[in-house]
């Protein structure tokens, strides 16, 4: 599969035979110089045929310059002093010491092969550069002796190899002699003798390599199990005397292996410890400590090791050029690549030329930080990581599926068991507890061994299918691959300057690709998506970046209070989720100007809401209602609120299925959002989590997570009164806009990011501007008139009363019946109303609590017609009528022929009401009719012939004008609800 026209790795380059038969394992990438010496039949290596480990050896300028010195050492005749005899390996366990004693014993034992090899001809012209003339290519046919002490038993010989030899001393002579008895025996009592050794070596006529693999596997613990004091005292003095030897014998080399002590974890006892020191310090005054490659050889050597060629220019040509041109966008330079401080970026086409087909990010990680982890055998880690790498990725992309172009830090295929392991088992990871646990994070929180599972992994499957990313076909793994990348910086423990896990930078950069369309906004909705603190990854930790340090993910296999709330999560039911939210709702319910409150649970019996509502005792007398409806189960919007609406039409006494309600008019339903409520559900399960995880024995142990947790859940708990407030949105009540027009349940919606329908004061304003209620000190006198029909003069104050919360035309009172008292003492004072027994007789009024709003005796009456003696001088020196008062229904349209105008006054003001509903789009004549209309108004106001005004307007209008209204609504006193068309 081609991506952005360039060449795929898989089809550029082919991968070994034998990576291809054991699919991606190497099983002699642990080489060992006993099998390569000794191996035969199916225990013989491929290695040891000198031809194939040319070819699968990198010529490194380490072990170049280290085969180079032993074969002048060996070849260059009179000049073998120009190097030392003794050189040593002491490097720690996966350094390559293995491969650079096969090296030597391949080059004394067919040199004329290996010269072949690039390994061979580099170290023939290496020499020659060193000693100024060219070696022969057969470097005088040395013999080359070899004691690999990791596969010697002390004191127990292997007949084909060792013959009659008993000590260390003797199994060397019989190596030396090759098996000839005769000369064996004439050395074999000189274990200790200096000069003797050097005889035996020289006795050959011929140079001498001798190589001692893992000294200490034999010196150490070794003799300590025979327990033969006269087999340990031989075999030290014999090694003393060889170290010695060594360097005053002629055309002799010797490649000694013994793993510094700071470097071999090794426990060794006193006795052992003892002779250890003492070889140290022979080898250290004797010998000269060599490498065999620095970390910078690890692209080349794997490349080597599990590929047949080179790659050509022109594929990496192409490839770099894809990348380069995501690198230099401005947003992944600045934000991600700029910020990763690494050499690579700089240098990326010279970068990818020496790594490719790994991205320089990969091989940086592992040149610089892999390799210098005490517990991480280097080369030999490494290749087992990548060859199970390479080989797995080949795979997919043969089978037609995406892998990446480079395979950087977030393509190691965590689903393959090969990788997994050789990632887990390489030394990179401590302990076997650890091991396990990051094998099981790996599995539950990056992908699953089937490729289909993981909280990563699902995450890229779920998005491919709703096809909302159209860099989907480039990136199908990107959320995986940013895990991936997050695991393996995890592992590491204390990375630069000791600090976890992988920055935001280094996260971002996993996840590129040679695609455009995959941009740095796409990067970071990943990252966030892999943060969430309830879908995201289990095991992550997120530290903020502060003081110029950047953001860091680490996957942590401790039990951390995310992965505790995670576990907390899965134990909440919905039953509970839901029954916090009531109880936090009914908690922040706050009653205002309402004379109570009430809220109606969600039935926990499988009631509908219609029966719920019929249960609840909803209808109270003379009392105002804010009913606020369970969101378990009352709701609305989403077009699933149909039940909701119908349980509250019957409530009001509507709908077919109306229920008895007297006191209809005064009850105020407040209802949550649908969507709100979704979001309220998830915060609730988040704070029941937090408060669980706070109660837990090992949170109550743990000092400090017993901090972090309480601040965790008292910031769940104030997230939750947060959402649960602005859930509720909807306010409902019984409505009739004047005596004939039909009784119905109308609705006000809040805007739920400033305010709550919860709060009863919140409630009530919008009540006012929608008419329904009177703001505090706005039922005046003149108030109640308007409101009053014909009808109420002469009911009982009882009836009157109760009319104000039983009648939906009548707004609901601020202050209740004290509100309704003061209206009518202060209309009795003003002369505008009468309180009047059954007789319609007049009751002396002197104060508001001389009106018993109880009594079925006393009535409203309209004031009295005015008498002759009530006339007054009119400006003319005339008589003029006192002014008649507003309530009386005299009919101004008749003449006088029709009535005595001296007892029918004409009145000095009128109520009028009216309602306007006009569309002024395209309609010059309405747009001039209102305006009129409004300027009438206005002169009316002006010039103070309207003494009492209510209602409300509803209007659209240009949304560059609506604020200059809004503020001159403000100054008025009224409230103004605003919203975007």
């Amino acid at each position: 599969m081609k991506q952005s026209g360039v060449m795929p790795w898989w089809k550029a380059l082919r991968i070994r035979p034998e990576i291809l038969d054991t699919s991606g394992s190497i099983a002699d990438v642990q080489m060992s110089l006993y099998h390569a010496v000794y191996g035969a039949g199916d225990q013989r290596p491929q290695y040891a045929d000198a031809s194939y480990y040319g070819e699968i050896t990198h010529p490194t300028g380490a072990l170049t310059d280290l085969l180079a010195r032993i074969a002048i050492r060996l070849g260059g005749g009179a000049e073998y002093g120009k190097v030392p005899a003794l050189l040593r390996l002491d490097q720690g366990m996966g350094g390559g010491k293995s491969h650079a004693c096969i090296g030597a014993y391949h080059l004394g034992a067919d040199p004329l092969k290996l010269a072949k090899t690039d390994v061979g001809q580099a170290v023939f012209q290496h020499a020659e550069t060193i000693l100024g003339r060219p070696l022969p290519k057969n470097l005088d046919n040395p013999h080359v002796v070899v004691l690999p002490c990791d596969n010697m038993t002390p004191g127990v010989t292997v007949h084909e190899q060792d013959g009659p030899a008993k000590n260390l001393h003797e199994r060397f002579l019989w190596r030396l002699f090759e098996g000839n008895y005769s000369r064996y025996d004439a050395y074999r009592e000189h274990f200790s003798n200096l000069s003797k050794i050097s005889e035996a070596i020289t006795s050959l006529g011929r140079p001498v390599l001798i190589i001692v693999d893992e000294i200490m596997n034999y010196f150490g613990n070794g003799l300590d199990g025979v327990g033969d004091e006269t087999l340990t005292a031989q075999d030290q003095a014999f090694m003393r005397a060889l170290l010695d030897a060594v360097t005053k014998t002629p055309r002799t080399a010797m490649l000694a292996v013994m793993i510094a002590s700071d470097k071999d974890s090794i426990s060794l006892s006193a006795e052992g410890a003892s002779r250890r020191l003492d070889l140290e310090r022979l080898l250290d005054r004797n010998g000269k400590p060599v490498g065999v490659h620095e970390n910078d050889d690890f692209a080349a050597i794997l490349r080597r090791r599990i590929f047949v060629k080179e790659p050509s220019r022109e594929v990496i040509g192409a490839t770099v050029r894809g990348f380069k041109e995501t690198m230099d966008n401005v947003q992944w330079k600045t934000k991600v690549f700029d910020l990763l401080h690494a050499p690579w970026t700089a240098k990326f086409a010279e970068e990818v030329n020496r790594t490719y087909p790994f991205h320089p990010q990969l091989m940086h990680m592992a040149e610089q930080e892999w390799a210098n982890r005490a517990g991480f055998q280097k080369v030999r880690s490494t290749i087992q990581v990548f060859a199970a790498t390479v080989f797995a990725l080949q795979q997919r992309g043969k089978a037609g599926s995406w892998a990446p172009l480079l395979i950087g830090p977030g393509d190691l295929p965590l689903s393959n068991t090969q990788v997994r392991e050789s990632i887990i088992g390489s030394g990179l990871i401590s302990d076997t507890k650890t091991q396990n646990n990051y094998r099981s994070l790996a599995q539950n929180d990056i992908v699953g061994v089937t490729d289909a599972s993981g909280t990563a992994r699902l995450m890229d499957t779920s998005r491919g299918t709703d096809g909302s990313a159209l860099w989907q076909h480039s990136n199908p793994r990107a959320a995986e691959r940013a895990a991936t990348a997050i695991f393996l910086t995890s592992i590491v423990s204390g990375r630069s300057q000791g600090r976890r896990g992988a920055t935001d930078a280094e996260v971002k950069a996993a996840t590129a690709v040679p695609d455009p369309a995959y941009m740095f906004a796409d990067a970071d909705s990943i990252t966030k998506d892999l943060t969430d603190p309830e879908t995201g990854l289990v095991s992550i930790e997120v530290t903020p970046g502060q003081k110029g340090h950047p953001t860091r993910y680490f996957l942590s296999t401790e039990q951390t209070l995310l992965m505790l709330q995670r576990a907390m999560r899965d134990t909440i039911t919905d039953a509970e989720r839901d029954t916090v939210i009531a109880d936090f709702a009914e908690h922040l319910t706050e009653t205002g100007p309402f004379d109570r409150k009430l809220f109606v649970r969600a039935s926990t019996e499988g009631e509908t809401p219609l029966e719920v509502l019929a249960g609840a005792g909803i209808d109270d007398a003379r009392a105002s209602r804010l009913v606020v409806l369970d969101p378990a189960q009352f709701t609305l919007r989403n077009g699933a609120d149909r039940a909701t609406r119908d349980a509250i039409q019957a409530a009001v006494g509507l709908g077919d299925d109306k229920l008895p309600a007297r006191w209809a008019s005064s009850a105020v339903f407040v209802v949550a959002n649908t969507q709100q409520r979704h979001a309220a559900r998830r915060v609730a399960t988040h704070y029941l989590a937090a408060e669980r995880v706070l109660g837990v024995q090992e949170t109550q142990d743990d000092p400090d997570m017993k901090a972090k947790a309480t601040v965790e859940r008292n910031e769940a708990k104030r997230s939750l009164e947060t959402h649960v407030k602005r859930a509720f949105q909807h306010i409902l009540f019984l409505a009739q806009p004047d005596d004939d027009a039909a009784r119905v349940v109308d609705e006000v919606t809040i805007d739920g990011k400033t305010e709550t329908a919860l709060d009863g004061m919140t409630v009530w304003k919008a009540l006012v501007e929608k008419g329904k209620a009177f703001d505090q000190g706005t039922f005046t006198a003149k108030a109640l008139l308007h409101n009053l029909r014909e009808s109420d003069y002469g009911r009982p104050l009882d009836e009157l009363r109760d009319s104000f919360w039983n009648t939906p035309r009548l707004p609901l009172l601020h202050g209740g019946q004290n509100d309704l008292r003061q209206a009518l003492f202060d209309a009795v004072q003003l002369g505008i109303l009468r309180i009047v027994n059954g007789e319609n007789e007049d009751v002396a009024v002197t104060g508001v609590s001389e009106i018993n709003l109880s009594s079925q005796r006393l009535r409203v009456g309209k004031p009295l017609p005015p008498s002759g003696d009530d006339t007054v001088p009119d400006r003319d020196g005339g008589e003029s009528q006192k002014d008649p008062l507003p309530g009386d229904e005299t009919d101004t349209d008749q003449t006088p022929d029709d009535v005595d105008t001296d007892e029918s006054p004409v009145p000095q003001e009128k109520q009028l009401a009216f309602s306007v509903t006009q569309s002024m789009l395209n309609n010059t004549g309405n747009s001039e009719a209102l305006s009129q209309l409004f300027r009438q108004l206005y002169l009316m106001v002006d010039n103070g012939d309207v003494s009492f005004l209510q209602g409300s307007i509803q209007m659209v209008v240009n949304a560059h004008t609506a604020d200059g209204l809004v503020e001159s609504v403000r100054a008025l006193g009224s409230s103004v609800h605003i919203r975007d068309m």
